[in-house]
């Protein structure tokens, strides 16, 4: 800890952290009522509980998208010792104050909406917990909720704490756990811990990347872990879900996401391995249905990333839809995307919850976009798929241990929104030079269908590794995710054609310490020809799906060529058409557009799209390419559109859009 608490006698850490919160100026913060989505705000990650990412705002369309124009830009490489860092957050943006995150002290800010100017900041002291985390850099915001007429915002942490700090002074609310504070490892199982190292690294390891959701006075608390492909142990802890009173920080509920003796699916976990194994961690935002009291928590695979061969079974609920009681922690219902996952298919993004129509009938329905490309459409209340989700056959693993299912469930609606497999005929043909560098290239790779099994560097068959697409970050993703309107009901989709080839080698071999018969250090992928893609374009895509029929309304290219793939010497001459960025378009929807950037190393551009046709309205340039998913809000009668970026000279930085004065 910091030596400055240590040498307060008696001082908790919670009671320290009080004097973390740094009041940056006197600025009057007096709230003004409570605002409405419909007033302008913007009160949680995905916009709503719904996480939607939509707003009804209007101010901002075609006429005038082009003329929009930088009011300010906000510095967050100042809250980290790591200057290139990106920054992941979305603000929210409450009572006429954003609230965001920065740093990879996971710093929370306070920032004046018209101005750009910090009002607060609060960071937790140092602990050897937060030295530890893996997702220091990787905070995606802060959570909201007015309780009893006081408005609260919730922290968490890389050191896995979490922190009710009040909206106007960032200083911690005294009366929520201890000073402010809760210490979310004491809830997480039956491991001890000690406050400032957190869990013995033999028993596992645990983390935070999303913020909490707050719903009908619970906030519920989700996870994350080292990323599976760099595991090279079988035992870790699992990511079960926690609750806590919104108003005081007693804990109300734990949810095991690994079933244990005696819960529904314990069975599913062959080898007993429920009792030693980990991960399946709750890592993307949450979603939360208040009049039905559900929170929905969508999952990622067990230990490890590629290799389940030592915990057989479909491995619930791991790659998993979770709807759960909010006040009692009960399973309600649960669908599991992926059986005994060994394709690191994680649930990437928070669910998407619209009310459709379909034949005639009224569903309030519950959207998850995959890496698979699939969109699951299911009922948000009883779990029931909206169109046939069907079981069937799929390939299976020769690597030595390893026991797949045998089937898999297929979406049969809305049709794929990405490639699914790779065969030759989806390889690079622009000129027959390429097509034939191509083939020569996945000469060492086996190709197949979704669900193609990982195989082990050096197969009998003289393969070194087996493609699987899409991949590790193909499909849909965080960075991109989902958006739908709830006036239309569509769903606006970002995607990337990405494929991964994860190389299985022996345990011993990676790590003299390992315990896994066989480990993967990365997901891999083909490098085609001359850097190009290995695959036929498009490369990153946003699609359009009404809800209400399960189609396509129609797809796009994510903005334009890049620049590496037009002025690549070998495609001189050549036309490639629109190939689109090779990246996760981040977007949002209002009544009147589609707005959206290219994403992560992409062209700094901004750009507006027709919601029914896909037609590119406007487009503008922004100081850097997009990190994460923008949002909107009014402000004193003026919209404004805020994302993260990230270039040379300017990391880790906000940037806010509005029209002129």
């Amino acid at each position: 800890m910091n030596p400055t608490i240590r040498a307060s006698a008696g001082r908790s850490l919670g009671a320290a952290l009080t004097l973390a919160a740094v009041t940056l100026t006197t600025l009057s913060l007096a709230a003004p009522p409570t605002a409405s989505a419909q007033d302008g705000e913007w009160r949680y990650w995905g916009a709503d509980a719904a996480s939607s990412r939509y707003s009804p705002l209007d101010q901002i369309d075609a006429s005038n998208f082009n003329d929009l124009e930088v009011a300010w830009t906000w510095r967050g490489d100042n809250f980290s010792p790591n200057p290139t860092q990106y920054l992941r957050a979305t603000p929210i943006y409450v009572n006429g104050t954003l609230y965001s995150v920065a740093g990879t002290r996971r710093t929370a800010v306070a920032i004046d909406p018209a101005t750009g100017e910090t009002l607060w900041t609060f960071r937790e002291p140092h602990t050897k917990r937060w030295e530890d985390s893996m997702r220091k850099d990787y905070g995606k915001g802060v959570a909201y909720a007015e309780v009893d007429g006081r408005g609260m915002i919730y922290l968490v942490t890389p050191a896995f704490f979490m922190h009710a700090l009040d909206p106007e002074t960032g200083r911690p609310i005294e009366s929520f756990g201890k000073h402010g504070t809760v210490d979310l490892l004491a809830n997480l199982g039956h491991w001890k811990h000690d406050r400032d190292v957190g869990l013995p690294p033999e028993v596992g390891y645990i983390t935070n990347s999303s913020p909490p959701i707050v719903v009908n006075g619970v906030v519920v608390v989700g996870n994350s872990h080292e990323q599976g492909y760099f595991q090279t142990r079988k035992e870790n802890v699992p990511g079960n879900v926690l609750a806590y009173d919104a108003a005081t920080g007693e804990h109300m509920w734990t949810f095991n996401v690994i079933p244990q003796e005696g819960e529904f699916g314990n069975d599913t976990w062959e080898n007993d391995a429920w009792k030693w194994t980990g991960n399946v961690s709750a890592w993307a935002p949450l979603s939360a249905d208040a009049e039905l009291g559900l929170v929905y928590v969508v999952t990622d695979p067990p230990t490890i990333d590629y290799f389940g061969g030592f915990h057989p079974g479909d491995n619930l609920f791991a790659t998993s839809i979770l709807a759960i009681d909010v006040q009692t922690g009960e399973r309600r219902w649960h669908f599991q995307t992926v059986h005994h996952d060994v394709w690191n298919y994680d649930n990437p993004t928070a669910p998407n919850l619209v009310d459709i129509n379909v034949d005639g009938r009224d569903i309030r329905a519950i959207v998850q976009t995959t890496k698979q490309g699939w969109a699951y459409v299911l009922d948000r209340e009883t779990g029931e798929p909206v169109w046939p989700i069907e079981e069937r056959p799929v390939p299976q693993s020769d690597v030595p241990g390893e026991q797949l299912s045998p089937t898999q469930p297929f979406v049969t609606r809305p049709a794929p929104y990405e490639m699914q497999g790779i065969t030759e005929d989806d390889l690079i043909d622009f000129t027959p030079e390429l097509r034939a560098m191509a083939l020569d290239i996945v000469k060492d790779f086996r190709l197949g269908p979704l669900f193609n099994p990982p195989s082990v560097e050096g197969a009998p068959d003289g393969t070194q590794a087996a493609i699987h697409c899409p991949g590790a970050n193909g499909g849909a993703n965080i960075p991109g995710g989902s958006a739908v309107d709830p006036e239309s009901a569509i769903l606006y989709v970002a995607s990337t054609r990405g494929c991964s080839a994860p190389r299985l080698q022996p345990g011993k071999d990676v790590d003299p310490d390992s315990n896994v018969d066989w480990v993967s250090i990365g997901p891999g992928g083909v490098r085609g020809p001359r850097g190009l893609p290995i695959f036929k374009p498009p490369y990153g895509t946003i699609t359009a799906i009404d809800l209400n029929t399960g189609d396509h309304v129609w797809q796009i290219p994510n903005g334009h060529t890049p620049d590496a793939i037009r002025n690549h010497p070998l495609l001189e001459g050549v036309d490639v058409g629109n190939t689109g960025a090779r990246s996760h378009a981040t977007k949002l929807v209002t009544s009147t557009l589609l707005m959206y950037a290219e994403g992560r190393g992409a062209a700094p551009v901004f750009r507006a799209v027709d919601k029914m046709t896909g037609e590119e309205l406007g487009a503008v340039e922004i100081p850097g390419s997009t990190v994460t998913a923008p949002m909107t809000y009014m402000h004193e009668g003026v919209q404004y559109v805020v994302m993260a970026i990230n270039r040379r000279g300017l990391p880790g930085s906000l940037v806010a859009l509005r029209l002129p004065e």
